[in-house]
Formats: C-alpha cells, structure tokens, sequence
C-alpha cells in the first residue's frame, strides 16, 4: 500500500488542500429544493371551476394564450380578471386587436360543469364576433383531482363524465 509522505520540498509548509467540502453546498440545496417544493403549489391559482372530463391528450402551444373562464354563478374572467356582460365585447375586442402570432390569437374556455349551456355559448358568440376563433374548451382527465375539479359526488353537483367534450383550437364558423 502506497502512503503519501510529505517530500524534502513541502517542509515546513501546509500542503494545498485538494477536495472541496461539499457539505455546505448540499445543505444548500436541499434548503432550496424544500423552498420550490412549498411554493410551487401556490403558483397555481385561478378561478375555481370544476371541468368537464376528456380522454385527450393536451396539445403543444407555442405562445400564451388568452385564459377565459366562467364559474358555476356564470361570473366571466378573462385572464383571472372578473368582467360584466357590458365589458365582454370590449374586452374581447381589445385582445383581438393585440398582435398575435401566424395562427391568429389562441383562448382556452374554462367553464364549469354546473353552468347552464347558453352562458358558454353567449361568451363563445362574443369571442366569434371579436375575431377570436381559435378556441380550446378545456376539460380534465377521468379521475383527476385538484382545487379545480373536485371528483367527490355531492347532491348539487354529481360528477359527470363528459366523453365528448372538445379538446384543441376548434374553428367557430362566423355567424
């Protein structure tokens, strides 16, 4: 077995230390880690909506696009920002008249199952006369869970599994 012996040049002097304590900095980290690990779920905030089921993939979105949602009291929120009837068509308007990608601009509708049908449908109506026709209706998956989609049954609201919703931009025919 080989022993390192100082040699005749390092006498009287303290040799370099050649390894780094990694002790501080994996402390560190993992202080770090536990920091994103407790915030991370704060990020995600919205309005509360429980969505309809589907069994489709997400899709690949290159730019952010506008987030529509309307909850179970038919409350509208156009990038989590609460609107009335009167400011939907500016509001809309606005947003088309900002500059948008080669495929024109991209909403996601987030409607809650509990909502009569007609109010997506007036808000829908609004977007199309906007300009706005790349419209995704946003869904969950079966079984999936979480602050926006309570699975849990109730006497109100019973879970529904809606095969057929649409998922990805659909063109809306101009009226």
């Amino acid at each position: 077995m080989a022993m390192h012996l100082p040699s005749q040049s390092m006498r009287g002097r303290r040799a370099p230390m050649a390894e780094i304590n990694v002790t501080p900095f994996v402390d560190v980290m993992l202080v770090l880690l536990i920091i994103f690990m407790v915030t991370a779920p704060l990020l995600a905030s919205g309005v509360p909506v429980q969505l309809p089921e589907s069994n489709a993939g997400a899709l690949d979105q290159e730019s952010e696009p506008t987030q529509v949602a309307i909850d179970d009291s038919g409350q509208i929120f156009v990038d989590d920002v609460a609107i009335t009837d009167v400011e939907l068509a500016s509001t809309f308007n606005a947003i088309a008249a900002r500059p948008a990608g080669p495929e024109g601009h991209a909403v996601f509708l987030r409607a809650d199952t509990r909502l009569d049908y007609g109010r997506v449908m007036v808000v829908m109506g609004e977007l199309n006369r906007a300009g706005l026709n790349r419209i995704s209706l946003l869904t969950t998956m079966p079984g999936e869970d979480g602050p926006d989609n309570p699975v849990a049954e109730t006497e109100d609201a019973p879970a529904e599994n809606n095969d057929d919703a649409l998922l990805g931009p659909a063109e809306v025919e101009p009226i």
